[in-house]
């Protein structure tokens, strides 16, 4: 491009290479007062009046109506572009700050120094436009004139181009810090919700399903494959009031806590144990035979009685009893636990203690 000058206040220019002396003192001199007027300001893309007024000599000018694109983003381009009048408007998409340029400022620098250059924004104008447009043969006519403004014009560009891509880093960090909190709080959030979600269909008190619980079971057996379950067991405790009167609530609630313990027990992972309200709960088997319900009832019985005899001043149980009912698929809820109510209601009429079965279950074949 010439030459490099070095200026000093004992000597006002030393020639370092490819200037001659008035040239490179015609420069010093210019370089001095750009520097006084426009230091503080280095790094914006407004052009001097004296850069203006030479690139203007050999740039091609370019009208644009307003709304009209002068390139868009991620195209190559070999051009840089100076306004002239009008105004521009650089989107640089997503988040980022639009910039509005106006008269004598420049943009695109960057695919005229390095050729084929992704533009990294939409450039489009905002009111009727007159810019000036400059390609490389263009630019290397600038050098030949004035290389020293030139040369000035360059460092100014490149001190421009580290500024703005220090702003995008802290943009960047600043976007990826507001990225992480967001999705801090949309892990905490999500874990808030499912949290409350079990909180919503989960007795408290047992850890069992409760009856929104039970509803939200039917709902999803509705839409599988393996459709509705096939057995019921309505567990009933005896004498709970008298145990609550007697021995108070807390050894009422380690009651309660120990039937739905064994009927966790009892339950598989198809299957739902709840607890209906007070001292009733529910054993939904997905898979059931009449062999299997039996089974499942007799076992809650002897395990029943073997926490009755745990020594203890206070009862760790009390006697329940069970009402047992095959399912027809066919049939909804309140079908099916008024087969089991019943049931439920003849055992405790004999006596309690005992599980019964409903007379559509035995009379199945």
């Amino acid at each position: 491009m010439g030459g490099i000058l070095i200026c000093s206040p004992g000597d006002a220019w030393k020639r370092v290479y490819g200037m001659t002396g008035n040239l490179a003192t015609n420069v010093c001199e210019r370089a001095s007062g750009i520097a006084r007027t426009a230091m503080a300001e280095i790094v914006h893309a407004v052009l001097s009046a004296g850069e203006f007024a030479l690139f203007a000599e050999f740039g091609q000018h370019r009208p644009l109506r307003a709304g009209e694109h002068l390139f868009l983003r991620n195209q190559s381009g070999n051009t840089m572009y100076v306004i002239v009048s009008g105004g521009i408007e650089l989107d640089f998409g997503e988040d980022l700050v639009v910039k509005t340029l106006g008269p004598h400022e420049f943009f695109g620098e960057l695919g005229l120094l390095i050729g084929d250059h992704p533009r990294s924004a939409d450039a489009r104008a905002t009111t009727d436009s007159l810019v000036l447009e400059l390609d490389h043969a263009d630019f290397q006519r600038l050098v030949d004139r004035d290389p020293g403004l030139v040369a000035y014009f360059l460092r100014r560009t490149i001190m421009r181009v580290v500024s703005n891509e220090q702003v995008l880093i802290r943009q960047l960090r600043r976007r990826n810090h507001d990225l992480e909190t967001a999705l801090d709080n949309l892990y905490v959030t999500t874990h808030q919700l499912t949290h409350t979600r079990e909180l919503v269909r989960t007795d408290e008190l047992t850890g069992l399903h409760n009856r929104r619980g039970l509803a939200l079971y039917l709902q999803e057996c509705r839409s599988h494959e393996d459709g509705a379950p096939q057995g019921l067991l309505l567990i009933d405790c005896d004498h709970f009031k008298q145990v609550n009167d007697e021995y108070g609530h807390q050894a009422g609630d380690r009651v309660l806590q120990s039937v739905a313990n064994i009927l966790r027990s009892v339950a598989t992972e198809q299957d739902r144990a709840c607890r209906l309200g007070g001292d009733e709960f529910c054993l939904l088997l997905r898979e059931a035979s009449p062999d299997s319900l039996q089974h499942a009832a007799e076992f809650i019985l002897s395990a029943v009685h073997g926490l009755m005899g745990r020594p203890g001043g206070q009862p760790h149980v009390c006697p329940v009893s069970i009402g047992v009912s095959l399912l027809e698929a066919q049939s909804d809820w309140s079908d099916w636990y008024a087969r089991a109510d019943n049931a439920l209601y003849q055992a405790k009429r004999l006596g309690g203690n005992r599980l019964h079965w409903s007379r559509a279950a035995t009379a199945a074949p």
